[in-house]
């Protein structure tokens, strides 16, 4: 079986001549089937770029990206879940979360009981009928989530979703996302400039440089599954948080 990613030997580019800003350079990796990643590094570093490229939302300079064997062109069959609320205010909970469905023409039926589901899976179903301004930022991701997840997806990508919660919430919608994913073992490529974030949702860690973009580092999170917040000061994730500060700090002072 191919890999349900594969990058290969990419650049991306802004602009022209004396204006073109090289915003990664020469990135390769390949993310198995079943992969949780996660792009860690500052802004500013191609994270949030490769991830749209992967998408298909932004072409590829030089390189090739693939998915499960074939070129990326269009917008591949993946679910995409952003920072911001991306949520239709004119359309409610549920019709947010069937949209996708809709426009596969899923057939009634299947809408509805896709929609069902996932309004139960994601705690949302007293509110199927209310509209995005009647919810709080962690109930509208939930939303996208539900949403991205409702056409069944074999690949989630997510840019920093929940950069923009408070605290207590934030760790909600980490607890949230782990749990689905254990359910439906899907391949998540996931940014945050977080390193907890990272070490609690991921499988394996690409550490981005900056100016331009590259991998530094790849670093495997060799802790088992299930992971909650209240581990994260055990000393084997100590170990790791300390590691990822090094790296981090290290490509700090070389862009300096």
């Amino acid at each position: 079986m191919p890999n349900a990613i594969d990058i290969h030997q990419v650049t991306k580019t802004f602009g022209e001549g004396t204006a073109m800003v090289t915003a990664l350079e020469k990135v390769s990796l390949a993310i198995r089937d079943g992969e949780f990643v996660v792009f860690l590094g500052p802004s500013g570093c191609g994270k949030s770029t490769l991830l749209r490229m992967i998408a298909g939302l932004s072409a590829v300079t030089e390189g090739s990206i693939s998915i499960d064997g074939r070129p990326v062109e269009g917008r591949p069959s993946v679910g995409m879940v952003f920072q911001s609320y991306t949520s239709f205010p004119w359309l409610s909970v549920a019709e947010n979360i069937g949209f996708g469905l809709d426009l596969a023409k899923a057939g009634k039926a299947r809408r509805d009981e896709k929609v069902a589901a996932m309004l139960d899976r994601v705690s949302l179903g007293k509110f199927a009928g209310s509209y995005p301004s009647q919810l709080s930022g962690g109930m509208q991701q939930r939303v996208a989530i539900a949403r991205a997840l409702a056409v069944d997806p074999r690949i989630l990508l997510m840019d920093e979703p929940f950069g923009a919660l408070d605290a207590l919430t934030r760790v909600e919608m980490q607890t949230l996302l782990l749990d689905l994913c254990a359910e439906d073992r899907k391949t998540v490529v996931f940014v945050t400039h977080d390193i907890d974030e990272a070490m609690l949702l991921a499988d394996r860690i690409v550490v981005f440089s900056p100016h331009p973009g590259r991998i530094a580092e790849i670093v495997d999170v060799d802790i088992p599954h299930p992971r909650s917040i209240e581990q994260t000061e055990r000393e084997d994730f100590t170990r790791l948080r300390h590691r990822l500060r090094q790296l981090l700090f290290a490509m700090a002072k070389r862009a300096a």
